[in-house]
């Protein structure tokens, strides 16, 4: 009785306030989440995890940390969708978006590559305690959620910490962006005996010069972990 009216009240809901494509504002159908069908079929997919070893992406953190893959779902571009959905993933409070398309990119790794052999563990960069309370949540954890329950893997949101507030990377270049996180993260205290031996995957947003990424990979690697690799929603054209 209780699932039959909770199920009516979310019916009623949905006639009322209606769930919209957040790629051209259209009304979902019942089976759609996030994108329409003719909105998802236009993602510019990277193909990536069909070749997660490529060099062209690997040279964006070589001679400086080591990366075991660098993956990204998709492709990024200024106008483009993904840049529209990234917008209000991380500024509209779209996070369950996040999770969903992470579940699509998770779905597709576990079935069309074996990647998710090389992982035991998922974790996002972390937010700033400051900024994590301005914008309510972490994208980032909501990625790494959305594909841990995909490849069934467990996340970890208790491991990286993000030790000082710095201002955006948006409008920076590569060195600027370096100094930027230069010693801004750590592994958690009392945590780096979990990451002994551990193959980690990290997971971001975008990918665009690596920097914030990088950073965090480097701590990563110091604590112990076997390898670390690299997964985004999007990454900018090489």
């Amino acid at each position: 009785m209780f699932r039959f009216i909770q199920s009516y009240i979310a019916d009623f809901l949905d006639l009322l306030f209606p769930s919209l494509c957040l790629g051209c504002k259209q009304t979902l159908s019942a089976n759609e989440k996030v994108l329409c069908v003719a909105c998802r079929i236009k993602l510019p997919e990277t193909n990536h995890h069909e070749d997660p070893y490529n060099q062209n992406s690997l040279n964006k953190f070589a001679g400086k940390v080591p990366i075991r893959f660098v993956i990204s779902f998709l492709y990024f571009s200024r106008g483009n969708l993904v840049q529209k959905l990234i917008h209000q993933i991380k500024y509209r409070g779209q996070k369950e978006a996040a999770k969903e398309i992470a579940t699509w990119y998770g779905l597709k790794i576990k079935s069309e590559s074996q990647l998710s052999d090389e992982i035991d563990v998922i974790i996002g960069v972390p937010l700033h305690k400051n900024r994590l309370q301005q914008r309510g949540y972490n994208q980032a954890d909501w990625i790494a959620e959305g594909l841990a329950e995909a490849l069934e893997l467990p996340s970890r949101k208790d491991i990286l910490v993000r030790k000082h507030f710095k201002e955006s990377q948006t409008h920076k270049n590569r060195l600027e962006r370096w100094e930027n996180v230069s010693n801004v993260f750590a592994v958690a205290e009392g945590k780096q005996n979990e990451l002994e031996g551990k193959r980690i995957a990290l997971v971001d947003d975008v990918l665009t010069t690596g920097s914030t990424l990088e950073a965090c990979a480097a701590e990563l690697v110091k604590a112990g972990c076997k390898s670390v690799g690299i997964i985004t929603i999007a990454a900018t054209h090489r």
